[in-house]
């Protein structure tokens, strides 16, 4: 599937390689578990700590940092599709929302959960594209269940946390 996943960050130098293709296969990964069909375009920000608390206080009126924000275009009820007629006609892209995580905090809760950045970041993402895709998490009933449960049916996926997740360096 040739989805557009545009990555963009606010912090100094460039985004590493290794981080922007993970990314993107996670990404990739959770709209194909999740059996999108339609190419979609999802934008991703990478910010610290400070960035992300910034876009939490605009957009959600929370004051704090947070570790990932998640912004879909369409309402979706878990395990809903998006439309083909939702597509920009330009570019026949369906856009599914953007993205906004913070390495500072990926990289904090990596360690502290004891299974370092590559891990975390790829839970980071897939989390955000099922809030894209209509999951949601707000109480502790069926519906967070649901979302836990997919993330670590998408996460166990051999592209994702297979081979290369022995070389991981924190």
């Amino acid at each position: 599937m040739d989805h557009r996943i545009l990555i963009d960050s606010d912090l100094t130098g460039e985004v590493p390689q290794e981080q922007a293709a993970l990314i993107t296969q996670a990404i990739t990964s959770a709209l194909q578990a999740e059996g999108v069909e339609l190419p979609c375009e999802v934008d991703v920000l990478l910010t610290d700590d400070e960035g992300i608390r910034e876009i939490n206080r605009e957009m959600r009126g929370l004051d704090r940092p947070t570790d990932v924000l998640s912004f879909p275009m369409f309402r979706l009820a878990a395990g809903d599709k998006p439309a083909a007629e939702w597509a920009d006609p330009e570019t026949g892209l369906v856009p599914l929302g953007d993205m906004a995580i913070s390495l500072e905090r990926a990289a904090a809760q990596g360690e502290e959960y004891g299974h370092g950045l590559r891990r975390e970041l790829c839970y980071l993402t897939v989390h955000s594209v099922l809030h894209l895709l209509g999951y949601d998490h707000v109480d502790e009933g069926e519906d967070k269940r649901l979302m836990r449960r997919r993330e670590e049916e998408i996460l166990a996926r051999p592209e994702l946390m297979g081979q290369k997740q022995e070389k991981q360096g924190g």
